[in-house]
Order: structure tokens, then C-alpha cells, then sequence
């Protein structure tokens, strides 16, 4: 099933999320949704938060990455559930990249993270991982994990930008943005 994108502006975007266990109600059926979701709205991530859930869960699959982006960053297919994920390392270079955003639609702005991450995490079957991910596969997890954080993509965005998309961000969160999926917003 296709679920709601909340938007920019509704509190469970910012809000503290928590850790859940194996028994969640209906764990399978919440991860079957998400990756529709996220493929229904061309996504390479979606996290729980952006469905309205503050529980510490995202789906990833970097095949959704257009031929360009496959070109300019060598990075291997990765489709993945990542729940209770715990960062514990960064490293390397770090390098921006143009990110956006399906709760801020419309927007896009040049991000720095580290090329390098390791994170812990269970799958969708709750075996505990501890992996190594690079490139745009690395990228993409950790702008899924800040959305755990209550984090945004445009928090990390240099303040000439910032000022930039002040009024795109200021209309979506009266509710005055479209997208090609259904969204709620917060007012």
C-alpha cells in the first residue's frame, strides 16, 4: 500500500524516535508498504518518520539512482531495512553531493558527508549487522539516519542556500506545494 509522505513543517519530522522490537505490530506489512512507497515516489530511502512513525526504521535501494549518478559515484546496488541503526564510524574525505528530499519536494541543495560509514543494525529477519558502506550507498543511509535524528537534509545546508529556499520551505509548510504523491502536511 502506497502511505502519505508527511511534508516539511509537521512535527514528527523533528520528533524523537524510538527503538522497536522483533514483535512490532505488523513489522512485514510497515516494510512491504515503505518499499513501495519509496519506489511509487522514485525515492532511493524512505525512513519511518516520513510516514508519520517515530520508530527507528528505514528501507533503502540505490537502484533507484539514475545512469548520471551510477557514472559519477561507483557504488554497488544496495536494497536494505535498517531498524534501530547505530552509526558508529565516519571516515574519509568528506565530499558534497546534491541531495534532496521527499518530504521537501522541489528542493535540492549540495551536502558534505563522509564518504565511509559503518553501522550497526538488525534487518527485516532482526539479525544483528555491523557493516561497512561507501559512496552514494553511504550518502543515502546517512541522510536516512539523520531523519531518525530529526535531522534534514536543508539543516545541513550552507546559510547562503538556506536563505535561497527559505519561502520554497516557508509554502510547503502551509500546504502550498505539489507532488506526484499524496502528502500531509502540518499546520
Amino acid at each position: 500500500m502506497k502511505l502519505p509522505v508527511y511534508a516539511y513543517g509537521h512535527p514528527i519530522l523533528r520528533a524523537e524516535t524510538e527503538e522497536i522490537e522483533s514483535d512490532y505490530p505488523k513489522l512485514s506489512k510497515l516494510i512491504e508498504d515503505m518499499f513501495e512507497t519509496m519506489y511509487y515516489t522514485r525515492g532511493m530511502g524512505l525512513a519511518a518518520p516520513q510516514i508519520g512513525k517515530s520508530i527507528r526504521l528505514f528501507v533503502m535501494d540505490t537502484a533507484q539512482l539514475d545512469n548520471d549518478d551510477r557514472e559519477e559515484v561507483s557504488s554497488e546496488y544496495v536494497k536494505e531495512v535498517f531498524i534501530n541503526p547505530i552509526m558508529l564510524d565516519e571516515s574519509g574525505k568528506k565530499w558534497d553531493y546534491e541531495e534532496g528530499c521527499l518530504s521537501i519536494p522541489d528542493v535540492r541543495g549540495k551536502v558534505i558527508r563522509s564518504p565511509k560509514i559503518r553501522i550497526e543494525y538488525y534487518n527485516e529477519k532482526f539479525e544483528l549487522k555491523d557493516k561497512i558502506f561507501d559512496g552514494i550507498t553511504a550518502r543515502v543511509i546517512q541522510h536516512e539516519y539523520d531523519h531518525l535524528e530529526g535531522v534534514l537534509f536543508i539543516d545541513l545546508l550552507k546559510p547562503l542556500k538556506k536563505r535561497f529556499v527559505k519561502k520554497h520551505l516557508d509554502k510547503i509548510k502551509k500546504g502550498e506545494t505539489s507532488a506526484n504523491y499524496k502528502m500531509i502536511f502540518g499546520r
